[in-house]
């Protein structure tokens, strides 16, 4: 939601990224503020309250056609995307980025990986993960287990098996975290298609 609903850190750091430009579109239109309902305008007024922005990132405005959906993706975000669960939001925003790159979602993968550096990931790490590459010298032996799961789930869910589960299992995780770590592939592969189908620009490589 990446960033897929908060806004990524928009200062340059150690990935030479620039500042992000004004959100934008080529296939869809952008709902603009101005020209929102007075549902969709009190949602843009509870994500700036809730993740302390003023600025509304690409992918919210493309939630904006519909209220009832942003309301909805507002408190998935809330309740589990960007906040505490199961998995730490490193691992998240890991998962994010991967898939992210994975599905050539240069929107997405831009801004979850600005947001995995925040979480304190290396630009190497950053890199690698936007790149498709699980580096055992760059990540754990957990981490590499799960983000493969995730990569399954994203690719070919209907291959999964419970040997797949235990396999992630097996390498440190918890079945709830394994099962948290579905929803979190399947939603942030969405937020890619969803990106992608509106034609979101990448928000920082355009930036001047």
């Amino acid at each position: 939601m990446t960033s897929t609903i908060p806004a990524s850190h928009p200062a340059k750091g150690a990935s030479g990224i620039r500042p992000r430009p004004e959100p934008s579109s080529s296939n869809i239109p952008l709902v603009q503020e101005l020209g929102a309902s007075v549902e969709v305008r009190a949602l843009f007024a509870r994500y700036r309250e809730r993740f302390a922005r003023t600025e509304l990132p690409g992918i919210v405005l493309c939630f904006a056609t519909n209220a009832a959906l942003l309301e909805g993706m507002l408190k998935i975000a809330e309740g589990l995307l960007f906040g505490p669960s199961l998995l730490s939001c490193q691992i998240k925003e890991m998962i994010a980025t991967y898939l992210s790159g994975k599905n050539a979602c240069s929107y997405c993968a831009e801004s979850h990986g600005v947001m995995l550096e925040t979480q304190g990931a290396s630009a190497q790490q950053v890199c690698a993960l936007r790149n498709g590459e699980l580096k055992p010298q760059l990540l754990s032996s957990a981490e590499i287990a799960l983000l493969a799961f995730a990569e399954q789930i994203n690719r070919t869910s209907s291959s999964v098996t419970r040997d797949d589960v235990q396999n992630v299992m097996n390498a440190g995780w918890t079945e709830a975290q394994v099962a948290e770590a579905v929803h979190i592939a399947a939603l942030f592969a969405a937020f890619n298609r969803i990106a992608n189908g509106f034609g979101l620009a990448a928000p920082f490589s355009d930036a001047k």
